[in-house]
């Protein structure tokens, strides 16, 4: 017998797992090894190449020393923001193992829909801060969305508060990790300030000691030629995205919400004011992850088997079930006269046919006054099915008599059905 299997085992997103399902990353992780490098790099050719020739000129409390220091801190300080916000669940909404059956219908032919067809809407709508909002169905994860949750293509997830997937964390920004993405992003714009600021003051240091211009002081020290125009261009980033962040914390909106709505005008029910904004971001408890990754997957439990027809319960021998099997017994008897009148050759002797029938009919004729129930059947091509109807209708008895020899005459005849009654017949 297996062993039983973990939850991160069994995963059925995009997503890739470390140590033991402890670690939960996009499918792009790869990504985050180019995130790592843009931010190590600068700061190590900054500390090597600059910093180290700073430490002696301020000389009070040594306080030179405490140049390269604060980069490396600073760079360990946003490498475990980038950690923290690419190895954890964003807010991953547990999928469904089948449509909810509470919002089962049936298809209805009179508005248009295939009947007894399985349907359920594909929108609904919820009471969030005292107005109605629209939240739609997943057909992955096979539930309604909760509002503000939106399904990320990349990592095959319904996320809770999605504002986007960020392809240099390599995970979604959701509900759970917003919080320390929005932290290394301006501890980023920070530390590029700090080593843009470091950079320029040892190109002026420079020029006080024998390099007058500026060109001279950067032909001495091209590595700060370097820092001051990555650290430049690195601003117009992270530094605008910050910004960004910045606006849409006060105005409670995510990337997503801001992209998609910003041309339709509505309000903004989110909004609680821009104190209350910042203190539910930064202040409010994060929401426990509802996957235990490392728990044993149980088995999964198969759905239970959906009636398509309009009655589920078990019905008594007689009922209507018993009289939907006779209608597909009776038409597949008409399905079989069909085809025999189609095919087979004409009976040329037509007196000792028609008499055959004729004492079919004649034992088949019912009393004068009683009801006879005539059953109209079509055949779908399509579904390959027959649509049974049955009309009572009250005919007297020399009706019937002249009604059926006249359609076994003429369908021995021309080797074809019976037309069907007229209008003024049927009525």
């Amino acid at each position: 017998m297996a062993p039983p299997r973990r939850v991160y085992e069994t995963w059925k997103g995009n997503n890739k797992f470390f140590c033991g399902g402890r670690l939960i990353f996009g499918p792009d992780a790869k990504s985050l090894i180019v995130s790592v490098s843009l931010i190590v790099i600068p700061v190590l050719v900054f500390c090597v190449f600059v910093a180290r020739h700073l430490r002696h000129h301020f000389s009070a409390y040594n306080a030179g020393y405490a140049i390269p220091a604060v980069a490396i801190v600073f760079m360990i300080y946003v490498l475990v923001l980038l950690l923290i916000t690419s190895a954890q669940d964003p807010g991953i909404v547990p999928r469904a193992l089948h449509p909810p059956e509470e919002d089962f219908t049936y298809g209805n032919s009179l508005s248009g829909a295939t009947p007894g067809r399985l349907q359920f809407p594909r929108v609904k709508e919820v009471m969030v801060n005292g107005m109605l909002v629209k939240v739609k169905y997943c057909d992955t994860c096979m539930i309604y969305r909760p509002p503000r949750c939106s399904h990320c293509s990349i990592c095959n997830n319904c996320v809770e508060r999605f504002d986007h997937h960020c392809p240099w964390v390599g995970q979604c920004i959701g509900q759970r990790n917003y919080r320390f993405f929005f932290m290394f992003v301006s501890s980023s714009t920070l530390l590029c300030i700090y080593v843009f600021a470091i950079s320029a003051l040892y190109v002026k240091v420079l020029m006080d000691e024998g390099y007058p211009t500026v060109w001279k002081a950067f032909k001495h020290s091209p590595a700060s030629l370097a820092l001051l125009i990555y650290c430049f261009v690195a601003l117009w980033f992270v530094g605008g995205l910050t910004g960004f962040h910045l606006y849409l914390i006060s105005t409670n909106q995510t990337t997503y919400e801001n992209f998609r709505y910003r041309s339709d005008n509505r309000p903004n029910i989110y909004d609680q004011g821009c104190l209350n904004n910042f203190l539910e971001v930064f202040c409010s408890k994060t929401k426990p992850s509802r996957h235990k990754f490392r728990a044993y997957a149980q088995e999964d439990v198969r759905p239970p088997t959906v009636n398509f027809g309009r009655g589920a319960e078990e019905e008594p021998v007689g009922g209507p079930r018993s009289k939907v099997e006779d209608d597909l017994d009776i038409g597949s008897d008409l399905l079989k006269i069909s085809q025999r009148h189609n095919y087979e050759d004409v009976d040329v002797e037509m007196g000792g046919r028609c008499s055959n029938d004729m004492e079919g009919i004649a034992t088949q004729i019912p009393a004068v006054g009683s009801d006879v129930r005539v059953r109209h059947s079509s055949w779908d091509r399509r579904s390959g099915n027959w649509d049974m109807s049955s009309d009572i209708l009250t005919r007297s008895a020399s009706d019937v008599v002249t009604r059926s020899a006249s359609d076994v005459i003429g369908s021995s005849v021309l080797g074809t059905e019976a037309a069907p009654p007229s209008q003024t017949e049927t009525q």
